[in-house]
């Protein structure tokens, strides 16, 4: 009886009452809930799935299967092509590839490639751009992980592939091609094809592109809201173009003033004339600068006015630059210093906080700074300060605070509780 019993209470735990089946949804049922998902549910879970993931899921039943190949679910699709022997990150089958080539290319519209430091992953990403010949992409990005693998590959391999898509899409609105061996024939299909229609365009580090092959793009692609290059493709004549009538007001001006052989390389200087029609034409862009340059590279900049909202340094950079930057940067949102020499920037950040006064946002790393100093200059930002980032090193005790009273007297002008960054022992 005992057995009987325990056998009843048993069956009894795995089948339901009438009241449970009452608060089931009316889709599910027994032993078929899955399978009998609503087709939209199916296709939200999938959109959540990583790739290998999604496949295998489509091999539960008919109904997951057809989810699968729903034009949707392919719209965006990310390739990731890395050698097993170098990468440990996952790579896309290659048979999976060809599938979403032979079924999907059509539906595809927001496509990137992820490849590795190898040259073989780099050419595999332009074997399947050649290969998207029926498809209307909107957006377009080629990221390296690590070394600029892209710029390994054949130059003609490389153009001929993205030429594909720059003539079949024809309604390309965002493109990231940074460190590619892209050249300015390419960027003239680009425009003749997709002018109506482009938006964003980063290109930094494209040795073969010319002034005139970015002035082109300019010139023609009038809805153009946010361009990222180097510093040597920028021009007097292209800060014009983006200030004709006929362009929309620029949004994100990205420049990369880099520099890989010291004394060699020359940096030409933009005129002021050149920067105040693009702010009259477009008052709210955001300029932005990243500076890689050995300090006796810099005497060519801010000499004059210049708009730029945010600067970031990632070498050292001289008293006299940051100086400079007080006096001439009146827009500065942010402002980013690497390092510097051992001299106290006291005076030049208190010119800063009095001239910059839409300064939010400042980092500080291998620098010098005496309290004093720091208390004055965050005592004239007050709170507008949201973002303060100082490592303790750099700040220099004084006879009016030293590095335990430092934390409140910053704290009470922030009108938030801050300590400065502490470097890691490990």
């Amino acid at each position: 009886m005992k057995r009987g019993r325990t056998g009843l209470k048993s069956q009894c735990q795995i089948f339901p009452s009438l009241g449970e089946r009452a608060k089931r949804p009316k889709w599910m049922t027994p032993a078929q809930d899955w399978g009998n998902l609503p087709h939209h549910v199916v296709l939200q879970i999938f959109q959540h799935l990583s790739l290998v993931d999604r496949a295998r899921a489509s091999s539960v039943c008919r109904c997951w299967n057809d989810v699968f190949h729903t034009p949707d679910l392919w719209r965006k699709f990310e390739f990731e092509l890395n050698q097993p022997a170098t990468s440990y990150l996952r790579s896309t089958h290659p048979d999976l590839i060809q599938q979403i080539i032979k079924k999907h290319a059509q539906h595809l519209q927001y496509v990137s490639f992820k490849v590795d430091s190898c040259t073989e992953s780099a050419e595999a990403a332009c074997d399947i751009l050649s290969q998207l010949v029926n498809c209307t992409i909107k957006t377009l990005g080629l990221i390296s992980t690590a070394r600029p693998s892209f710029m390994d590959v054949s130059q003609a391999h490389f153009v001929s592939a993205l030429t594909v898509v720059f003539v079949n899409s024809k309604s390309l609105s965002s493109i990231r091609i940074d460190d590619t061996p892209v050249d300015d024939p390419s960027l003239k299909v680009l425009v003749a094809n997709n002018s109506d229609t482009l938006k964003l365009l980063k290109m930094s580090s494209c040795p073969h592109v010319s002034p005139a092959g970015i002035l082109c793009v300019a010139d023609q692609c009038h809805g153009l809201r946010e361009l990222a290059l180097n510093y040597h493709l920028l021009s007097d004549e292209l800060l014009l173009a983006l200030s004709s009538e006929k362009h929309v007001h620029l949004e994100h001006l990205r420049i990369d003033v880099v520099s890989e052989n010291p004394g060699q390389t020359h940096f030409h200087t933009i005129k002021r004339s050149s920067w105040e029609a693009l702010i009259r034409h477009s008052p709210k862009v955001n300029i932005v600068m990243y500076f890689y340059l050995y300090e006796e590279e810099f005497e060519p900049f801010f000499c004059e006015e210049t708009p730029v909202t945010h600067l970031y340094f990632g070498r050292a950079v001289s008293k006299m630059m940051l100086g400079r930057i007080g006096l001439n940067c009146p827009r500065l949102v942010e402002l980013v210093v690497c390092a510097n020499g051992i001299e106290p920037l006291d005076e030049e950040l208190i010119r800063i906080a009095e001239r910059c006064k839409s300064l939010t946002a400042i980092g500080l790393g291998e620098c010098e700074v005496t309290c004093s100093g720091f208390v004055e200059f965050v005592k004239m930002c007050g709170g507008r300060l949201t973002q303060l980032s100082i490592m303790e090193e750099v700040l220099i005790p004084d006879s009016s605070y030293n590095i335990e009273q430092i934390h409140s007297e910053v704290s009470k002008h922030l009108g938030r509780m801050w300590f400065p960054d502490m470097m890691p022992t490990w």
